[in-house]
């Protein structure tokens, strides 16, 4: 499709803290005159919200970058009265989409281009989506089977292994790309920028809990399980600093699915702020965070990876007992790591990371096979962009997708 006028794109978008995702894409293609662009911030409801909010938050990230956006606008008629080619999208549960946002009705306007909002897919699925005890698939359906996969125009993988599970579906993989993870570029670019000049940090912790907590959803986090002691243990060594990163969906999903009472959470929260030593972060990147720290202790996921291939350095790993199978690549991942099972194990790790190897061949391995183009995996998303639309695609038929996608299955959340 020759033609003299800028492909129209937008990226839409309520997940900031994934931002980094789109990041480098949209940069590459502000700044490319093949490409017009455009930024809309949306509603979003997460897990324990009681609905939609007013899209303030990413709005205020994206005024914090001076980035330029809309908000909850009418995408018909973004580009001056006209619809965009290509929609960019960092996440895939459409439950957490207002309606007129979700992908039926984001491939009636455009081609819909999908992005992972994570690093790396770290974890299999079981055979039956939600029961350890039907095994394991080697590639989470998750990644692959749900309503945004099935409509997208363009998918974007970081591996190879998840390509390929496109093709066992409907529309086979053709419009699937395996490039690499953005995510793991911009984090490396950033971790540089954001250590540069800095001295030094030493006995700082980073503590990042995971927000799983049921055998049958990944089943990695253990905050209700050692909150106490890590208060403990900050209050026994005032010589370090602690920083926690909770999950984005941490104390949302404990509360609303009752694992822990609104006011066990507040009063933990209090006596955790009280302490001289502690913090908490959810507004840096992880680049910054990971910047300010010296170990960090997390229960997965995507920071198993993450804080390595940044730092050089090995993550300890609080090992929940009968969390989900990693995946091939998970495992290389969780190699890099220091494992233990308890908080009291917490000091010997610590020690073993000062004092020992570092898991120097482990990181190298991890490195090899998650970075696959170093630097280089945005500018080949927009190239492919561009090739596409030279080539005319079509918008993807939604009715022409009779597979049932996999948060319409049996088991799942509600939608709404």
């Amino acid at each position: 499709m020759s033609t003299s006028r800028p492909i129209r794109v937008t990226f839409l978008t309520f997940y900031y803290e994934a931002w980094d995702a789109l990041a480098g894409i949209y940069q590459l293609m502000r700044a490319d005159s093949r490409f017009d662009v455009r930024v809309v911030a949306i509603s979003r409801k997460l897990t324990g919200q009681a609905g939609f909010d007013d899209a303030a938050g990413v709005s205020a990230f994206f005024d914090r970058l001076g980035i330029p956006h809309q908000v909850n606008a009418d995408l018909t008629t973004i580009f001056d009265g006209t619809a965009p080619d290509y929609i960019f999208v960092n996440y895939p549960w459409q439950r957490n989409y207002e309606k007129r946002y979700r992908p039926d009705e984001l491939a009636k306007i455009a081609r819909i281009a999908y992005v992972p909002y994570f690093s790396l897919p770290l974890v299999q699925e079981p055979a039956d989506g939600v029961n350890p005890d039907s095994g394991f698939e080697p590639i989470a359906a998750h990644l692959y089977t749900q309503r945004m996969h099935q409509l997208a125009s363009l998918v974007f993988t970081q591996d190879d292994f998840t390509r390929d599970a496109f093709a066992l579906t409907q529309r086979g993989n053709t419009h699937v790309h395996f490039v690499g993870s953005t995510k793991l570029d911009e984090l490396l670019a950033d971790y540089k920028v954001a250590v540069d000049g800095v001295a030094g940090v030493s006995k700082t912790l980073l503590w990042a809990p995971h927000h799983s907590y049921s055998r049958h959803w990944l089943n990695f986090g253990n905050f209700p399980q050692v909150k106490e002691e890590m208060l403990e243990w900050a209050g026994a060594h005032p010589d370090w600093k602690i920083i926690l990163r909770p999950h984005p969906f941490l104390f949302g999903t404990l509360i609303d699915r009752k694992v822990i009472a609104a006011t066990e959470l507040d009063s933990w929260l209090n006596w955790w702020n009280a302490l001289p030593n502690t913090s908490i972060d959810v507004s840096s990147s992880s680049a910054q965070v990971f910047a300010k720290a010296s170990h960090i202790l997390t229960d997965g996921i995507s920071y198993l990876a993450e804080w390595p291939l940044a730092t050089g350095k090995p993550a300890i790993f609080l090992e929940h007992d009968g969390h989900w199978e990693f995946s091939p690549l998970g495992e290389v991942a969780a190699a890099t790591a220091h494992k233990i099972s308890m908080i009291g194990e917490l000091d010997g790790a610590i020690a073993m990371i000062d004092h020992a190897p570092n898991r120097v061949i482990e990181i190298a391995e991890l490195h090899a096979a998650a970075v696959p183009n170093p630097g280089r995996t945005a500018h080949r998303i927009v190239e492919v962009v561009a090739a596409d639309f030279e080539a005319g695609s079509a918008l993807v038929d939604v009715a022409a997708i009779t597979e049932i996608a996999w948060e319409l299955q049996s088991n799942r959340e509600p939608m709404d």
